[in-house]
């Protein structure tokens, strides 16, 4: 007896069809001399597919599926129609070599299946992140705290599936500035993904999303960032703005693959949170006279050192807002430009593509600057030429990575620099850290440890300036956490830090080849304040916490500096 599979049979007649279908197509596109192709043969590509928007492509009844350079591959169902001419003629004056393909309509109806990978995805300029500013105020008014933003997702979470990936990225990245955040963390873990906001240096939990609503904001991001969404393996760095009131905000985004997915890690470069003055710095009054006496030059380097989010590029502006007159030309090379100072000439290192920092000082000093800002110096060729922009008539300002002002001649000298060009071209070598301030709504007053108290009597009676000799040490305040700061207890930033000034003793000790410690020595009679005296002073006066200067700073490292020094004197 035989047995009918109506299954079977259906699934026949079914690739019959699609057999015919596409045969049909291919004839049609040899009639016409146009080039046929089918789409279920080959992968789409989603950096592709979304450079038209779904309702264009459906409209038009074509997609874009290769991408390669500027050589993008576009299938359509109807060569006579006129949205679809349209279209093409579009992507033709966009740059892109379009090279068109007949395909039947079920083809291109699988590629139409391939926009529910970015269906929450609304259609942007690529590298713009359309949010206006009444939209950030609107959003900033409702969002004060951590806490806000962590609701207000969770919102969002609970209404409709396909209206929520753009909101909640809204709801992140407006949140992220109404609470002065630095970094939005996406974190993917093994059931959930964590989102965390990066607040005066320090981490904060927000809340963790499910992980296919991730995925969708993923796609959101990579898209606006300008990466490629198929490329899940690899590193990959972009970077989108947003517009805020008069400021382009612009937001660096590294995506790192991992054991549970690709994690994101969006860096927001806030103008406002760079345009700092000098008196907001939190210099010590001594050495904020000293830096002003130094600005005023016409010629010599000032350095500033510390380790990566120390806060030694918002002090260079700093400088260069005090420094910035008509009469002035400036010229900056920096990697990347933070923040755009009108009437100042900014110009952008790209080591990837050939342009270092040496390079840029070089082309800089072709345009007769009179002070120049060198983001960072790396290597020896960008040493040399700007120690010797600062000997030859400019007044030139830069960072270094070492741990403390002293280390900056050795870093120098490892670099190659000839020690008598050293001495004289650099004036002032600075380094600094950056300490939480105490929330002043919720800060409360303790008496010291026994062990504390011990250690701020011998690093208050190190301190060589009568002006500190009267500096309370019977107390500090401690963190205790409210809704305006976050419950953290802390809100903003102040810098700690030390500098070293060019004198006869230094210049002397820099020929010996020294050590950090030799050079420390030399400085003694210059009665400027250390990182660790400096925090200590802050610590007194209520500006931060013992807890924040062990973070910050290396006690025990500093305890024994200050031995040694004591021991030289």
């Amino acid at each position: 007896m035989l047995h009918f599979d109506e299954d079977k049979q259906n699934l026949k007649l079914a690739e019959l069809r699609r057999k015919e279908e596409e045969d049909f197509i291919k004839a049609v596109a040899a009639a016409r001399g146009i080039p046929y192709f089918n789409l279920a043969n080959v992968p789409i590509e989603t950096d592709a597919l979304v450079l038209i928007m779904e309702a264009e492509a459906r409209e038009a009844q074509a997609v874009a599926f290769q991408l390669l350079n500027k050589e993008l591959g576009v299938a359509f169902v109807d060569p006579d129609n006129a949205k679809t001419e349209s279209l093409l003629q579009g992507l033709t004056e966009k740059g892109y070599s379009v090279k068109p393909f007949l395909v039947s309509r079920r083809s291109v109806e699988r590629a139409f299946d391939k926009y529910k990978e970015v269906s929450a995805v609304k259609e942007t300029k690529l590298g713009s992140f359309d949010i206006s500013g009444a939209e950030i105020q609107d959003v900033g008014s409702r969002l004060r705290t951590v806490l806000d933003i962590k609701k207000e997702i969770g919102v969002i979470l609970g209404g409709q599936k396909g209206a929520k990936t753009t909101k909640i990225v809204e709801v992140i990245l407006a949140g992220a500035l109404a609470v002065n955040a630095s970094d939005v963390h996406l974190e993917p873990q093994q059931q959930e993904v964590r989102l965390r906001l990066r607040l005066d240096g320090v981490l904060n939990d927000v809340l963790q999303i499910d992980p296919a609503t991730y995925n969708y904001l993923l796609s959101r991001i990579k898209l606006v960032s300008g990466v490629k969404l198929n490329v899940k393996t690899e590193a990959q760095d972009g970077r989108f703005s947003i517009k805020v009131g008069e400021f382009d905000v612009e937001v660096r985004v590294s995506v790192l693959p991992g054991s549970y997915g690709e994690s994101v890690v969006m860096r927001i470069l806030n103008p406002n949170a760079l345009s700092v003055s000098m008196e907001e710095l939190g210099l010590e009054p001594r050495l904020h006279a000293l830096l002003d006496r130094e600005l005023e030059r016409p010629n010599g380097m000032i350095l500033n050192t510390g380790p990566t989010g120390s806060g030694k590029t918002t002090t260079l502006y700093a400088f260069l807002k005090k420094v910035h007159k008509p009469d002035v030309k400036i010229i900056t090379i920096e990697n990347p430009v933070e923040y755009h100072l009108p009437g100042i000439v900014q110009t952008q290192a790209d080591p990837e593509h050939g342009y270092t920092f040496s390079d840029g000082l070089r082309a800089a000093l072709r345009q007769d600057p009179d002070i120049i800002m060198v983001g960072e110096i790396r290597d020896t060729e960008t040493a040399e030429t700007a120690v010797a922009a600062a000997s030859t008539g400019h007044l030139v300002f830069s960072t270094l990575h070492t741990n403390n002002a002293a280390g900056t001649f050795p870093r120098l000298l490892t670099l190659g620099v000839n020690p008598k060009v050293i001495s004289s071209a650099v004036t002032v070598a600075m380094a600094q850290r950056l300490a939480r301030k105490l929330c002043p709504s919720c800060k409360k007053e303790s008496a010291l440890g026994a062990g504390d108290k011990k250690l701020v009597k011998d690093i208050v009676n190190s301190i060589r300036l009568d002006e500190y000799k009267d500096v309370q040490q019977e107390k500090m305040w401690v963190a205790t956490g409210c809704q305006k700061c976050n419950e953290t207890g802390y809100k903003g930033r102040i810098g700690i830090f030390e500098a070293i000034v060019m004198t006869p003793e230094i210049e002397e000790v820099i020929l010996k080849n020294p050590s950090e410690h030799e050079v420390k020595s030399a400085a003694i009679n210059q009665n400027t304040l250390s990182m660790l005296q400096d925090g200590i002073v802050k610590a007194l006066k209520g500006v931060t916490t013992m807890d924040e200067l062990r973070r910050v700073l290396d006690f025990e490292n500093e305890a024994r500096s200050k031995q040694k020094n004591d021991a030289d004197r």
